[in-house]
């Protein structure tokens, strides 16, 4: 029988995304075997967590919680006529490490998805709209994931933005095969993206 306070270790691991038992077991007896001052971090970290970020009341990014707007949206360098819609905050970080867009943000804090009980309502669509009219957007670009989900958030989002500002310019993210994939492993969206978006030789 394990001692309970490693048990106790074990089943709070096992908690987190993608972690089964023995995942969390290897987790568990790494940090028993470790330093304490590695576990100690780590408790202090999760500690401090909820505490030390919220969303910005704007964007929805994730940022520091004794800030009022995120550096994202405040920053005088970023362009407010240019936003890009994500699903989820750390969809931003993937984007941001390119250094290659100088826009803003927006999170939509999910995609919709009838099965799982998401509708437009649930998501920041709403403030979307209002930051469009607000910030006169000039271009709004939709980079949902490229699920069923993301094209069905997609979409929805073209029409309703659409509607409320017909010279508001949508674009969406160039979808295809990433360099060093064979196609016998691409997958069905993948490819029919590749072929829609072709381009001339």
């Amino acid at each position: 029988m394990l001692p309970q306070a490693l048990i106790n270790a074990i089943d709070a691991l096992s908690m987190l995304p993608g972690v089964g038992s023995r995942t969390a077991e290897r987790y568990a007896y790494y940090l028993f075997k470790s330093n304490p001052k590695i576990s100690e971090s780590i408790s202090e970290a999760l500690t401090n967590l909820h505490s030390g970020v919220k969303s910005c009341p704007i964007t929805f990014a994730l940022m520091d919680a004794d800030e009022d707007i995120s550096p994202l949206y405040s920053d005088p360098k970023r362009d407010k006529a240019t936003v890009l819609v994500v699903e989820e905050p750390l969809d931003i970080y993937a984007i941001e490490n390119t250094h290659a867009f100088h826009g803003t943000y927006h999170v939509l804090g999910g995609a919709i998805s009838p099965i799982d009980g998401v509708t437009p309502e649930q998501l920041h669509i709403g403030e979307l709209i209002k930051r469009a009219n607000n910030d006169n957007v000039k271009e709004i670009i939709i980079a949902t994931n490229p699920s069923v989900e993301g094209e069905s958030t997609a979409l929805y989002l073209e029409k309703v933005l659409h509607e409320q500002n017909p010279k508001l310019k949508l674009t969406r993210l160039a979808r295809g095969l990433p360099l060093g994939v064979d196609l016998s492993y691409a997958d069905q969206i993948t490819l029919s993206a590749a072929l829609e978006h072709r381009t001339q030789l």
